[in-house]
Protein backbone atom coordinates (compact mmCIF):
# COMPACT_ATOMS: atom_id res chain seq x y z
CA UNK A 1 0.00 0.00 0.00
CA UNK A 2 1.23 3.50 -0.74
CA UNK A 3 2.05 6.02 1.94
CA UNK A 4 -0.55 8.25 3.49
CA UNK A 5 -0.99 11.45 1.43
CA UNK A 6 1.12 14.49 2.14
CA UNK A 7 -0.35 17.98 2.45
CA UNK A 8 1.22 21.33 3.13
CA UNK A 9 -1.89 22.26 5.11
CA UNK A 10 -1.83 19.28 7.49
CA UNK A 11 -0.20 19.60 10.91
CA UNK A 12 2.51 16.96 11.48
CA UNK A 13 0.38 15.74 14.41
CA UNK A 14 -2.41 14.53 12.14
CA UNK A 15 -0.47 11.98 10.01
CA UNK A 16 1.16 10.65 13.18
CA UNK A 17 -2.24 10.33 14.85
CA UNK A 18 -3.68 8.71 11.71
CA UNK A 19 -0.91 6.13 11.84
CA UNK A 20 -1.72 5.38 15.50
CA UNK A 21 -5.36 4.83 14.52
CA UNK A 22 -4.30 2.42 11.78
CA UNK A 23 -2.07 0.56 14.25
CA UNK A 24 -5.06 0.19 16.59
CA UNK A 25 -7.24 -1.09 13.72
CA UNK A 26 -4.61 -3.70 12.85
CA UNK A 27 -4.13 -4.70 16.49
CA UNK A 28 -7.86 -5.17 17.05
CA UNK A 29 -8.40 -6.93 13.71
CA UNK A 30 -11.43 -4.82 12.78
CA UNK A 31 -13.35 -6.00 9.68
CA UNK A 32 -14.58 -3.96 6.72
CA UNK A 33 -17.56 -1.85 7.79
CA UNK A 34 -16.51 -1.57 11.43
CA UNK A 35 -17.64 1.79 12.82
CA UNK A 36 -15.03 4.02 14.46
CA UNK A 37 -16.35 6.56 16.93
CA UNK A 38 -14.52 9.71 17.94
CA UNK A 39 -15.11 9.00 21.62
CA UNK A 40 -13.64 5.50 21.38
CA UNK A 41 -10.51 6.88 19.73
CA UNK A 42 -10.25 9.74 22.23
CA UNK A 43 -10.35 7.23 25.09
CA UNK A 44 -7.96 4.78 23.42
CA UNK A 45 -5.35 7.31 22.28
CA UNK A 46 -5.71 9.98 24.96
CA UNK A 47 -6.32 12.76 22.44
CA UNK A 48 -9.11 15.36 22.21
CA UNK A 49 -11.89 15.22 19.63
CA UNK A 50 -10.60 17.91 17.28
CA UNK A 51 -7.34 16.17 16.18
CA UNK A 52 -9.12 12.79 16.14
CA UNK A 53 -11.69 14.21 13.72
CA UNK A 54 -8.95 15.61 11.47
CA UNK A 55 -7.08 12.29 11.53
CA UNK A 56 -10.24 10.44 10.48
CA UNK A 57 -10.73 12.89 7.62
CA UNK A 58 -7.09 12.36 6.68
CA UNK A 59 -7.59 8.58 6.56
CA UNK A 60 -10.67 9.01 4.38
CA UNK A 61 -8.55 10.73 1.71
CA UNK A 62 -6.53 7.52 1.31
CA UNK A 63 -9.67 5.33 1.09
CA UNK A 64 -8.99 3.57 4.39
CA UNK A 65 -12.22 4.94 5.87
CA UNK A 66 -15.45 6.21 4.41
CA UNK A 67 -17.84 8.60 6.12
CA UNK A 68 -21.59 8.40 6.40
CA UNK A 69 -23.75 11.48 7.06
CA UNK A 70 -24.47 11.72 10.79
CA UNK A 71 -23.08 8.21 11.35
CA UNK A 72 -19.34 8.78 11.55
CA UNK A 73 -16.69 6.66 9.84
CA UNK A 74 -16.49 3.01 8.85
CA UNK A 75 -13.58 0.90 7.69
CA UNK A 76 -13.33 0.64 3.92
CA UNK A 77 -10.51 -1.93 4.12
CA UNK A 78 -10.02 -5.00 6.25
CA UNK A 79 -7.40 -4.68 8.99
CA UNK A 80 -5.26 -7.31 7.25
CA UNK A 81 -4.98 -5.03 4.19
CA UNK A 82 -3.27 -2.29 6.19
CA UNK A 83 -0.03 -4.12 6.95
CA UNK A 84 1.97 -2.22 4.32
CA UNK A 85 0.84 1.24 5.33
CA UNK A 86 3.62 3.75 5.91
CA UNK A 87 3.66 7.47 6.52
CA UNK A 88 5.49 9.92 4.30
CA UNK A 89 9.05 10.69 5.35
CA UNK A 90 8.29 14.36 5.99
CA UNK A 91 5.43 13.38 8.29
CA UNK A 92 7.84 11.33 10.39
CA UNK A 93 10.05 14.33 11.16
CA UNK A 94 8.70 14.66 14.71
CA UNK A 95 9.51 11.03 15.49
CA UNK A 96 12.98 11.50 13.98
CA UNK A 97 13.55 14.59 16.10
CA UNK A 98 12.42 12.72 19.23
CA UNK A 99 14.88 9.90 18.59
CA UNK A 100 17.73 12.25 17.63
CA UNK A 101 17.39 14.25 20.85
CA UNK A 102 17.20 11.06 22.93
CA UNK A 103 20.20 9.45 21.21
CA UNK A 104 22.28 12.61 21.51
CA UNK A 105 21.53 12.71 25.23
CA UNK A 106 22.47 9.03 25.63
CA UNK A 107 25.72 9.64 23.72
CA UNK A 108 26.61 12.62 25.89
CA UNK A 109 26.15 15.19 23.13
CA UNK A 110 23.49 17.08 25.07
CA UNK A 111 23.86 18.43 28.58
CA UNK A 112 21.51 17.39 31.37
CA UNK A 113 19.79 20.78 31.13
CA UNK A 114 18.67 22.15 27.74
CA UNK A 115 16.86 25.21 26.43
CA UNK A 116 14.33 25.27 23.61
CA UNK A 117 16.32 27.87 21.69
CA UNK A 118 19.46 25.73 21.76
CA UNK A 119 17.55 22.71 20.45
CA UNK A 120 15.97 24.81 17.69
CA UNK A 121 19.42 25.92 16.53
CA UNK A 122 21.00 22.48 16.84
CA UNK A 123 18.32 20.60 14.92
CA UNK A 124 16.99 23.32 12.63
CA UNK A 125 13.43 23.03 13.93
CA UNK A 126 10.68 25.46 14.87
CA UNK A 127 9.86 26.20 18.49
CA UNK A 128 6.50 24.44 18.08
CA UNK A 129 8.20 21.25 16.83
CA UNK A 130 10.66 21.28 19.72
CA UNK A 131 7.91 21.93 22.27
CA UNK A 132 5.79 19.06 20.93
CA UNK A 133 8.70 16.65 21.19
CA UNK A 134 9.68 17.84 24.67
CA UNK A 135 6.10 17.57 25.90
CA UNK A 136 5.98 14.02 24.53
CA UNK A 137 9.21 13.27 26.38
CA UNK A 138 7.57 14.54 29.56
CA UNK A 139 4.74 12.04 29.05
CA UNK A 140 7.35 9.33 28.47
CA UNK A 141 9.11 10.22 31.77
CA UNK A 142 12.30 11.20 29.96
CA UNK A 143 12.50 14.92 30.76
CA UNK A 144 10.98 17.51 33.11
CA UNK A 145 10.28 21.19 32.68
CA UNK A 146 12.35 23.31 35.06
CA UNK A 147 10.64 25.95 37.19
CA UNK A 148 10.76 29.08 35.10
CA UNK A 149 12.50 28.23 31.83
CA UNK A 150 14.41 25.28 30.44
CA UNK A 151 14.21 21.50 30.63
CA UNK A 152 16.15 18.82 32.53
CA UNK A 153 16.63 15.22 31.42
CA UNK A 154 15.87 12.34 33.73
CA UNK A 155 18.43 9.51 33.92
CA UNK A 156 18.50 7.42 30.74
CA UNK A 157 20.11 4.09 30.04
CA UNK A 158 23.49 5.02 28.60
CA UNK A 159 25.37 1.75 28.25
CA UNK A 160 25.44 -2.03 28.49
CA UNK A 161 25.56 -2.00 32.29
CA UNK A 162 22.39 0.05 32.71
CA UNK A 163 20.67 -2.07 30.04
CA UNK A 164 21.77 -5.19 31.92
CA UNK A 165 20.40 -3.73 35.16
CA UNK A 166 17.08 -3.07 33.46
CA UNK A 167 16.74 -6.76 32.63
CA UNK A 168 17.66 -7.73 36.19
CA UNK A 169 14.96 -5.36 37.45
CA UNK A 170 12.41 -6.91 35.10
CA UNK A 171 13.46 -10.39 36.27
CA UNK A 172 12.51 -9.27 39.78
CA UNK A 173 9.15 -7.60 39.18
CA UNK A 174 7.58 -9.41 36.22
CA UNK A 175 7.69 -13.02 37.51
CA UNK A 176 6.74 -11.79 41.00
CA UNK A 177 3.71 -9.95 39.61
CA UNK A 178 2.24 -13.25 38.39
CA UNK A 179 2.45 -14.66 41.93
CA UNK A 180 0.69 -11.73 43.59
CA UNK A 181 -2.46 -12.63 45.60
CA UNK A 182 -5.53 -12.03 43.49
CA UNK A 183 -3.59 -12.03 40.22
CA UNK A 184 -6.01 -12.10 37.31
CA UNK A 185 -4.86 -11.35 33.81
CA UNK A 186 -7.22 -9.60 31.39
CA UNK A 187 -8.04 -12.57 29.14
CA UNK A 188 -9.36 -10.45 26.27
CA UNK A 189 -6.19 -8.34 26.26
CA UNK A 190 -4.00 -11.42 26.57
CA UNK A 191 -5.71 -12.94 23.53
CA UNK A 192 -4.97 -9.75 21.60
CA UNK A 193 -1.33 -10.29 22.50
CA UNK A 194 -1.66 -13.89 21.34
CA UNK A 195 -2.96 -12.75 17.94
CA UNK A 196 -0.15 -10.21 17.65
CA UNK A 197 2.51 -12.83 18.37
CA UNK A 198 0.98 -15.29 15.91
CA UNK A 199 0.84 -12.58 13.23
CA UNK A 200 4.52 -11.89 13.80
CA UNK A 201 5.37 -15.56 13.28
CA UNK A 202 3.32 -15.57 10.07
CA UNK A 203 5.56 -13.00 8.43
CA UNK A 204 5.24 -9.96 10.61
CA UNK A 205 8.79 -10.31 11.95
CA UNK A 206 10.14 -9.67 8.46
CA UNK A 207 7.49 -7.08 7.52
CA UNK A 208 6.96 -4.92 10.62
CA UNK A 209 8.95 -1.86 11.55
CA UNK A 210 11.29 -1.73 14.53
CA UNK A 211 8.69 0.32 16.40
CA UNK A 212 5.90 -2.18 15.70
CA UNK A 213 8.00 -5.12 16.85
CA UNK A 214 9.02 -3.33 20.03
CA UNK A 215 5.43 -2.26 20.65
CA UNK A 216 4.14 -5.83 20.41
CA UNK A 217 6.65 -7.00 23.01
CA UNK A 218 5.86 -4.13 25.35
CA UNK A 219 2.11 -4.73 24.98
CA UNK A 220 2.57 -8.38 25.97
CA UNK A 221 4.80 -7.82 29.00
CA UNK A 222 2.72 -4.92 30.33
CA UNK A 223 -0.46 -7.00 29.94
CA UNK A 224 1.12 -9.76 32.02
CA UNK A 225 2.16 -7.38 34.81
CA UNK A 226 -1.18 -5.54 34.73
CA UNK A 227 -2.80 -8.74 36.00
CA UNK A 228 -1.33 -8.07 39.45
CA UNK A 229 -3.52 -4.93 39.69
CA UNK A 230 -0.67 -3.09 41.38
CA UNK A 231 -0.15 0.36 39.90
CA UNK A 232 3.40 0.62 41.23
CA UNK A 233 4.51 -2.54 39.44
CA UNK A 234 2.87 -1.51 36.18
CA UNK A 235 4.01 2.12 36.32
CA UNK A 236 7.59 1.02 37.02
CA UNK A 237 7.56 -1.29 34.01
CA UNK A 238 6.02 1.37 31.76
CA UNK A 239 8.64 3.92 32.77
CA UNK A 240 11.42 1.42 32.15
CA UNK A 241 9.97 0.48 28.76
CA UNK A 242 9.99 4.13 27.70
CA UNK A 243 13.66 4.36 28.66
CA UNK A 244 14.41 1.08 26.85
CA UNK A 245 12.60 2.25 23.73
CA UNK A 246 15.27 4.82 22.89
CA UNK A 247 18.08 2.31 23.37
CA UNK A 248 16.25 -0.39 21.40
CA UNK A 249 15.55 1.88 18.43
CA UNK A 250 19.17 2.96 18.35
CA UNK A 251 20.57 -0.57 18.04
CA UNK A 252 20.70 -2.94 15.09
CA UNK A 253 17.61 -5.10 14.92
CA UNK A 254 18.34 -8.84 14.86
CA UNK A 255 15.13 -10.27 13.43
CA UNK A 256 16.49 -13.82 13.46
CA UNK A 257 16.13 -14.16 17.24
CA UNK A 258 12.55 -12.90 17.29
CA UNK A 259 11.00 -16.18 16.12
CA UNK A 260 12.10 -17.94 19.30
CA UNK A 261 11.02 -14.97 21.39
CA UNK A 262 7.51 -15.00 19.89
CA UNK A 263 7.22 -18.76 20.41
CA UNK A 264 8.14 -18.30 24.08
CA UNK A 265 5.57 -15.49 24.41
CA UNK A 266 2.91 -17.85 23.06
CA UNK A 267 3.97 -20.60 25.44
CA UNK A 268 3.73 -18.18 28.36
CA UNK A 269 0.30 -17.03 27.20
CA UNK A 270 -0.92 -20.64 27.24
CA UNK A 271 0.33 -21.10 30.81
CA UNK A 272 -1.49 -17.97 31.92
CA UNK A 273 -4.71 -18.95 30.15
CA UNK A 274 -4.55 -22.26 32.05
CA UNK A 275 -3.91 -20.30 35.28
CA UNK A 276 -0.67 -22.20 35.84
CA UNK A 277 0.89 -19.23 37.57
CA UNK A 278 3.83 -20.87 39.29
CA UNK A 279 5.01 -22.41 36.01
CA UNK A 280 4.34 -19.13 34.19
CA UNK A 281 6.39 -17.15 36.70
CA UNK A 282 9.35 -19.51 36.42
CA UNK A 283 9.10 -19.56 32.63
CA UNK A 284 8.99 -15.77 32.43
CA UNK A 285 12.12 -15.40 34.54
CA UNK A 286 13.98 -17.82 32.26
CA UNK A 287 12.67 -15.96 29.21
CA UNK A 288 13.94 -12.60 30.49
CA UNK A 289 17.28 -14.05 31.53
CA UNK A 290 17.79 -15.55 28.07
CA UNK A 291 16.99 -12.18 26.49
CA UNK A 292 19.42 -10.45 28.86
CA UNK A 293 22.30 -12.79 27.99
CA UNK A 294 21.57 -12.60 24.26
CA UNK A 295 21.40 -8.81 24.11
CA UNK A 296 23.85 -7.55 26.72
CA UNK A 297 25.71 -10.54 28.14
CA UNK A 298 26.09 -11.53 31.77
CA UNK A 299 28.52 -8.78 32.70
CA UNK A 300 30.59 -11.29 34.65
Amino acid sequence: MSALPESAHVSPLIPALATRIVEMIRREGFPVGHRLTEQLLCDELGVSRSPIRKALQYLETSSILHSEPNRGYRLAKDASELSGLTIAEDDASEEALYMKIAQDRINGLLEEEVAEGDLMGRYGCSRLQVQRVLNRMVRDSMIDRKPGRGWIFRPLMTGAQSHRESYRFRMIIEPAAILEPGYKVDVAELKKCQREQMDLLRGGIERCTHAELYGAGVHFHETVVAGAHNRFLLDSLKTLNQMRRVVEYGTRLDRSRLHGQCEEHLELIELLLKDERMEASHFLRQHLNKARITKVGTGE
